[in-house]
């Protein structure tokens, strides 16, 4: 099965390409998958409710990655174009793109699941027979798997027998900070150079796409353990700690001492945590984690701890970045008092414009500390809770 390539007009130009549409034209989409796509010769047509972003890159044409590190460079997107998700038009562009990707958070996943779903059925109805790959960037895991499931729900038995067959579903972790930056054209973007994009190659349907920027992983349940142990972990604790020590930025808060050995400490500790589940070479760990640390430090990225704080029920759930690195390091015999206290920070969060804030102050207040930390984090165990309220006073 060989990818089909199109010759379409674009820019008044005759190009021979492939096309992507890309879920999601907000920082992330444009700064790091949309523009990967674009720089690996794909036609990247991006679907967002925005209209406003909507018609900037249609008028356009064209935006700027602004690369802000000790070396900064300029990447120029050109080969795009985009649609509203909420019109016909992406069932379309859908119907005939040989990759889809996602970066609008899990949680709305299941509201462009039917859209997809139209679009497989488009390709059925039409007797299609060329793979279609669809990987959910998501800060999840295994958000492509749980996108198929709401895909999956939208279709007949026929369709879905289409489905299997000739749409793949990789799941995948990536990991890059772009932070939401003032521009003067209001659609370039700041980012970070560091960047991971790992796809699991096994679950593609038809020939592995080989695209620069993109890692095809065997393990791939790893590198998204390792990422959310490290980045998401240590970025969370760092905001914060930071929001309750008055910082605003993410680099402000990590240059103070008291962060910095708390959140190093932390990282540590969910990396022994991964060195004992998958056995990775503790030395390489241990230099990611400086890896990473010294990523908090870029001072051109100016990112809020609110922005990187938002959404805090969800980062105290069981299977995310605070709650299971801390179980996975205490279930291989490592100590944990400084992931305790990120969260015993996260719980402390407050912020009157974020709902989750809101939600889990409002827990506390009707349920109390320790029932509010049950039904949060799902931990029922007396001891590890008590550890947490301990965590929480002493954090304050």
């Amino acid at each position: 099965m060989q990818t089909i390539y199109k010759v379409e007009e674009i820019n008044n130009k005759h190009i021979l390409t492939m096309r992507a549409v890309q879920f999601g034209a907000g920082n992330i989409g444009r700064g790091f998958i949309g523009a990967v796509l674009e720089q690996a010769g794909y036609h990247v047509v991006y679907a967002d409710v925005n209209q406003e972003v909507i018609d900037l890159i249609n008028e356009k044409k064209e935006y700027t990655v602004l690369v802000k590190d000790v070396d900064c460079i300029e990447q120029h997107i050109t080969n795009i174009s985009a649609v509203n998700s909420l019109t016909p038009a992406v069932v379309e562009e859908i119907a005939k793109a040989d990759i889809v990707t996602t970066a609008v958070g899990v949680v709305i996943l299941p509201r462009i699941a039917p859209t997809i779903a139209k679009a497989i059925a488009a390709r059925y109805e039409a007797k299609l027979e060329q793979p279609l790959n669809i990987i959910a960037c998501e800060n999840a895991v295994r958000a492509s798997s749980q996108l198929k499931e709401h895909v999956l729900s939208h279709l007949t038995e026929e369709q879905k027998a289409y489905c299997n067959e000739w749409v793949g579903f990789p799941d995948c972790s990536v990991d890059r900070i772009v932070p939401p930056v003032r521009t003067e054209n209001p659609i370039d973007v700041v980012v970070e150079a560091f960047y991971e994009w790992n796809v699991e190659e096994k679950s593609f349907v038809g020939e592995v796409p080989h695209i620069a920027g993109m890692n095809l992983a065997d393990n791939l349940i790893a590198y998204i353990e390792r990422k959310l142990f490290t980045l998401n972990t240590g970025h969370a604790i760092t905001a914060y700690i930071g929001k309750l020590r008055g910082k605003a930025t993410i680099d402000e808060s990590i240059a103070d001492e008291e962060i910095f050995a708390i959140v190093k400490a932390a990282m540590q500790e969910s990396g022994l945590g991964l060195v004992a589940k998958y056995g990775f070479d503790k030395e390489a760990h241990f230099k990611y984690i400086e890896k990473i640390i010294g990523r908090f430090r870029n001072p051109y990225l100016k990112d809020d701890v609110t922005r990187v704080g938002r959404e805090p029920l969800r980062k105290l759930s069981a299977s995310d970045r605070l709650i299971k690195p801390m179980l996975t390091a205490q279930e291989a015999g490592v100590a944990t008092p400084n992931l305790l206290l990120g969260i015993g920070a996260a719980l402390h969060y407050s912020n009157a414009e974020d709902a989750q804030s809101v939600e889990l102050q409002q827990k506390i207040a009707d349920l109390g500390l320790e029932g509010a930390i049950k039904e949060v984090t799902g931990i029922t165990n007396d001891t590890l809770v008590a550890d947490i309220v301990k965590a929480y006073n002493t954090i304050a």
